[in-house]
């Protein structure tokens, strides 16, 4: 090897961008099961039969829900269940280059998964004829607007009084060099060798509702990827938990307040 070669191996080699450091730290400073700092509010658009905002590291997202209500066109109602119509966008100020505002590819697969994800946490065959629409718009989009989406949608039927199997919580894991980590954010997202893995569940049965992978992991970073991304959801849920009795202690607080007046 010529010593131009070497020097030029060597400032390579010091170029290379570290994902987790020795001391297993990220890019951002968090740990590599660390979720990104989760804040979620329960009716938020008074308009809604129920809805959700959330803010889940950079993203933010609002989620609607209207319905049950006769399914229009008729031809698409079913005698034995309600239909759920899911929309996921991103506003055209959401990412970096201005996105079109029109549905993408990206976007109407979103919108097929998390649908059908929530098909199996609600009661269908309690609104025969009907539809529930949920609409989802992100304002503001790094990495994991799926999860976070499905995670406010979630919490925006249980606003809007559907009765559920339970809630569900979702959250992305994955691998950047080489290291299994939770909820990649888009720094780790772009990695050379990065997979990412969204994952939803019904918390209290642990049954899997979403199971996606952009790319190709070993049976044994499988395996620690999937039960870390069990133990993120969990976490998820308590977040919701906690959103969702904040409202409506503070709606029981204030009938009392109006009734001792």
């Amino acid at each position: 090897m010529t010593a131009k070669e070497e020097k030029e191996k060597k400032k390579e080699k010091e170029e290379k961008k570290i994902y987790v450091n020795k001391k297993g730290l990220r890019l951002d400073g968090r740990t590599i099961d660390q979720l990104r700092e989760i804040k979620i509010m329960a009716g938020v658009l008074p308009r809604a039969n129920g809805s959700a905002y959330i803010e889940w590291g950079q993203n933010k997202i609002l989620a609607s829900v209207h319905g049950p209500r006769e399914a229009i066109p008729k031809h698409t109602a079913n005698p034995y269940k309600a239909i759920v119509r899911f929309d996921y966008r991103m506003a055209t100020f959401s990412v970096p280059e201005r996105k079109s505002p029109k549905p993408g590819r990206r976007d109407i697969e979103i919108s097929k998964v998390c649908g059908e994800a929530l098909e199996k946490a609600i009661f269908l065959e309690q609104y025969p004829n009907t539809a529930i629409d949920i609409w989802v718009e992100v304002l503001d989009s790094n990495a994991g607007s799926r999860v976070a989406s499905l995670t406010a949608a979630s919490v925006a039927l249980t606003d809007a009084g559907i009765p559920m199997r339970d809630l569900i919580s979702s959250v992305a894991v994955g691998r950047i060099d080489g290291t299994i980590v939770l909820d990649l954010n888009k720094d780790e997202e772009d990695a050379p060798d990065a997979v990412d893995m969204p994952l939803g569940i019904l918390p209290n049965t642990k049954e899997i509702v979403l199971l996606q992978m952009d790319g190709l992991m070993k049976k044994e970073e499988f395996d620690k990827a999937f039960e870390l991304g069990i133990q993120g959801c969990m976490q998820v849920y308590q977040k919701q938990i906690e959103a969702l009795k904040k409202k409506y202690s503070l709606e029981e607080n204030i009938v009392k307040g109006e009734q001792n007046e």
